[in-house]
């Protein structure tokens, strides 16, 4: 007799009880959100609040702004969702043209108050205020080598303190001659938005891990994680930034240069181009949206199947059932529908409420599926807790067959560089084949798109794009894995101890 694969254990020993949960979500986390705007004549605070609400996809554990009039810096930073965070008083206080904001997921740092960005450092420069996108796999030395070389002292538990701490303490001339020095310490994902009370700063990291973007609006300049973003604010999308490129804008425009050292292909995350970025933001030159359809396209090239209907997990896999759909030539629909208010919270499921988890998030019509061939589209598969219920919905309101259709490769290993997806023992692909995936989902038949199907879809070069969840291999070395709470243990340690 054949093993039958067993789910593995899906609870996350991170979270910690008293954490905000999601209710049925076992998606990727995205890194952070982190814009920037210098406007003269306006209240740059306003356009950072519409900047981080247009982000706040990428992170919804919690939203800051610093802004400044010349004078001083003043900044707003809480734990919770920017429509949470900030109501109108909130923003009458942040005066001033220049400003930079934050929306804030954790994969360095537990989601507190003394975590949330922008973060303030103080150095011969006066003060810098700070909000990052990534992660520094090298935090922990550096933040030794603060203590010692600038007696940094820290009070919270985030690499993005290491690395305002560097900023705001490291000698150099401008902010060109400082960064020099600085990226040539990190090691790790890093697009960040900084501000003095005269000065904005954008840098992105030599490898370009993190999208970053720069736009005019009003006769200013603005700067954003995605162009969805500056869409928001009407602003005109001038470019990305290069991997490795500082941009610091004052009184006197604009000036920009590429770290000399940075290599001449990015390693841009690929899973921005999968799930992270909004459909309706441009990276790497393309539409996400499209690409996104590509992928579904190129996923029934590889392995097709005869079915009635095609259809998504909604949201985040909507354009890639749609590709596969007009690809197939079968009608695509909209079986799944998605309480759209569901979010995060601070009441805890029992057992019974985490079973029925996903009929909170989804629900199935049963008019459309019932006796029906099923092709439902995802666009990735972590621990398979979300595909488990659906199949299971779908048989339920009748499908006939259901072939689940994943539009990335496997996830085989976890990521060092801002995305917070499980530990390598919860990845589902890292401890079974798909034969015995499909068996614990109860699909009738399951694929996955291939490696190279993925590059294909997103015009991928031989040296483009990080890969390293799929292959296990990343374009600098890391640890095998990494615990992002790691820092906090240190600062709850009693002085001087081992």
């Amino acid at each position: 007799m054949r093993h039958v694969a067993t789910a593995p254990d899906l609870r996350d020993p991170l979270k910690p009880e008293t954490e905000i949960v999601a209710v049925g979500n076992e998606k990727p986390r995205e890194a952070c959100g982190i814009f920037g705007a210098y406007i003269p004549g306006h209240e740059a605070a306003r356009a950072a609040f519409f900047g981080i609400f247009a982000l706040q996809h990428r992170g919804q554990e919690s939203a800051g702004i610093a802004a400044s009039n010349g004078l001083a810096l003043s900044l707003t930073a809480e734990v919770g969702l920017v429509s949470q965070v900030f109501q109108e008083n909130d923003l009458t206080g942040l005066q001033g043209h220049l400003a930079i904001a934050h929306t804030r997921y954790s994969t360095t740092g537990s989601n507190r108050r003394h975590n949330a960005q922008p973060l303030l450092a103080y150095g011969p420069r006066g003060a810098i205020a700070l909000g990052h996108n990534g992660n520094v796999i090298n935090a922990l030395p550096l933040r030794e080598f603060c203590r010692e070389e600038y007696g940094s002292v820290f009070t919270g538990s985030s690499d993005s303190e290491v690395i305002a701490e560097l900023y705001a303490k490291t000698p150099g001339d401008d902010w060109f001659e400082v960064s020099d020095h600085v990226m040539s310490l990190l090691s790790g994902a890093y697009s960040l938005i900084m501000m003095t009370k005269h000065e904005l700063i954008a840098v992105r990291d030599p490898l370009g891990v993190r999208p970053l973007c720069i736009g005019k609006l009003d006769g200013g300049w603005v700067f954003a994680s995605e162009t969805a973003a500056l869409d928001n604010l009407g602003a005109e999308f001038e470019r990305e930034l290069e991997p490795g490129e500082v941009v610091v804008v004052d009184r006197d425009g604009i000036t920009s240069r590429v770290w000399p050292k940075a290599p001449i292909a990015h390693k841009m995350c690929i899973f921005e181009q999968i799930y992270f970025a909004r459909p309706d933001s441009i990276l790497d030159g393309s539409l996400a949206y499209e690409n996104r359809m590509r992928m579904g396209a190129i996923a029934y090239r590889e392995n097709p199947t005869e079915a009635d209907l095609v259809i998504g997990i909604p949201d985040s896999s909507t354009p890639h059932a749609a590709g596969y759909a007009a690809e197939a030539n079968i009608p695509y629909a909209e079986g799944l529908v998605k309480n759209r208010y569901v979010g995060r919270t601070f009441i805890q499921p029992d057992q019974y409420m985490r079973d029925i988890g996903v009929r909170t998030k989804f629900n199935a019509m049963r008019q459309v599926i019932n006796g029906k061939r099923i092709v439902v589209v995802d666009d990735t598969i972590v621990r398979s807790t979300t595909v488990r219920h659906v199949v299971r919905m779908l048989r339920e309101a009748g499908a006939k067959e259901v072939h689940v259709r994943v539009a990335a490769p496997p996830i085989k290993s976890t990521c060092h560089f801002g995305v917070d997806m499980a530990t390598l023992d919860q990845l589902i692909a890292a401890n079974y084949s798909v034969e015995e995936i499909c068996e614990i989902i109860g699909a009738d038949t399951l694929s996955y798109l291939s490696l190279e199907g993925l590059e294909e879809a997103v015009s991928a070069g031989p040296n483009e794009y990080c890969r390293g969840c799929f292959t296990g291999k990343y374009p600098i070395d890391v640890q095998l894995e990494m615990d992002k709470l790691r820092m906090d243990r240190l600062v709850a340690e009693p002085v001087g101890a081992s």
